[in-house]
């Protein structure tokens, strides 16, 4: 079994808080944690169970009134007992009293978010980052913005770090023994996602056209979002594209990650960018395989973005460091794939690069934005196919893509 990152946090909230409701896509681990830090003096219900399910939403409050510290498990399921939660720790204040898990961002719903404002902690619970599949503390972050990155020697690239970027984070894809079997997984995942969970959230009148959307969403993946060009590839409307697009978000298959700009900088890019939360999906909706990638390495430059989003928001819903992730693209179309902005307003950029081989002018994007930035930008790097960390000056650095995992 993983030791999961998030496990310090969940214990920490419990503490101290009434509701802790721990969100993520289904199969990244929320139930094996939750049940682990539960063990000893709690209930444990999952809304899975048909009678479980069926009862509480027959009576919220009745289902939830007799309840003392317990967790329930994909209360996406019946968001009704959201309220009659609300009403049961009105009443009884104590910390940890429900530990809740869900496998669809229900906080994205006003009505369910207002109602437990200043009640409950959001955690965010995704596959295995690098870091915890070696079952290391990962630094990655602190030496970012630290600018302390030192000389690892890793051997950890070329074929090999095809293999990890293939693999994805999912604890039972990584139990199997072959790709094959991983891909078979993956699709299963989806497709079930796709139809149980969304039933769960929202009303989808044609399930049937969300394969196909997924599909050309891993066409897209790494580039800006077009919402009129996706609805368009399978015939839905631009309004019924964004809705489309905002579910698959809410179940954790896709994330849009925003642009980063500032009132010194106004002409820049505002549009946010399509990444996939786990690349072993993207994999799967796109046909690609390991074979295949070393066939055509061109196809691995959106891949490996990808993989480095996937692990660095990963590495954020973990870190003691309030961070937000965006993109960064100017007028001149010079882009960074990711910026990293603390709450203190330090900003730090990630490029990547498919390559061996890292040229000054591969740092041109992050040059940019260390110009907009100003004092507040404390570094930039180009994570690149590499075993070296190769300083370039202005505190700018090529480092290996395995120093995530470090």
């Amino acid at each position: 079994m993983y030791e999961r990152l998030l496990e310090r946090k969940v214990r920490e909230a419990l503490s101290d808080t009434p509701v802790v409701l721990v969100v993520g896509p289904r199969r990244a681990g929320k139930t094996t944690l939750v049940r682990k830090v539960g063990r000893m003096n709690r209930k444990y219900i999952t809304l899975d169970d048909e009678t479980m399910h069926d009862s509480a939403q027959f009576d919220p409050a009745g289902f939830v009134r007799d309840l003392n510290m317990a967790t329930i498990d994909e209360v996406q399921r019946v968001p009704e007992l959201i309220l009659a939660i609300k009403k049961s720790v009105d009443e009884d204040l104590r910390p940890g009293r429900f530990l809740l898990t869900g496998s669809a961002n229900l906080m994205t719903l006003p009505r369910v978010a207002d109602s437990l404002a200043g009640r409950i902690e959001i955690l965010e619970m995704l596959p295995l980052a690098c870091s915890e599949i070696a079952g290391v503390e990962p630094a990655f972050l602190d030496w970012l913005f630290a600018g302390e990155f030192q000389g690892s020697g890793s051997s950890w690239a070329g074929d090999q770090l095809i293999q990890k970027v293939m693999a994805g984070g999912f604890p039972e894809a990584l139990a199997r023994p072959s790709e094959r079997r991983r891909q078979s997984w993956a699709k299963s995942w989806m497709k079930s996602v796709l139809t149980r969970d969304l039933r769960d959230i929202a009303e989808i009148e044609k399930l049937a056209e969300l394969p196909s959307f997924v599909r050309l969403l891993a066409e897209h993946s790494g580039n800006l979002i077009n919402y009129s060009q996706l609805g368009a590839g399978i015939g839905v409307s631009y309004k019924t594209g964004c809705r489309y697009l905002r579910l698959l978000e809410q179940i954790f298959v896709v994330a849009a990650l925003q642009p980063w700009h500032t009132n010194a900088l106004k002409r820049t890019v505002k549009t946010p960018k399509l990444h996939f939360i786990d690349c072993a999906l993207l994999a799967a909706a796109s046909g690609l395989t390991v074979a295949r990638l070393k066939a055509n390495r061109g196809k691995l430059g959106g891949m490996l973005e990808n993989y480095v989003f996937s692990e660095l928001l990963k590495l954020t819903t973990v870190s003691d460091q309030q961070l937000t992730l965006y993109h960064f693209r100017d007028q001149q179309m010079r882009e960074v794939g990711i910026v990293l902005e603390r709450d203190d307003g330090m900003i730090a950029g990630v490029e990547v690069k498919a390559s061996s081989t890292v040229r000054s002018s591969d740092f041109a994007g992050l040059k940019s934005l260390s110009v907009a930035c100003g004092d507040r930008f404390s570094q930039g790097v180009v994570l690149y196919d590499g075993t070296e960390v190769v300083p370039f000056g202005g505190r700018m650095a090529a480092v290996p893509v395995s120093s995530l995992g470090e």
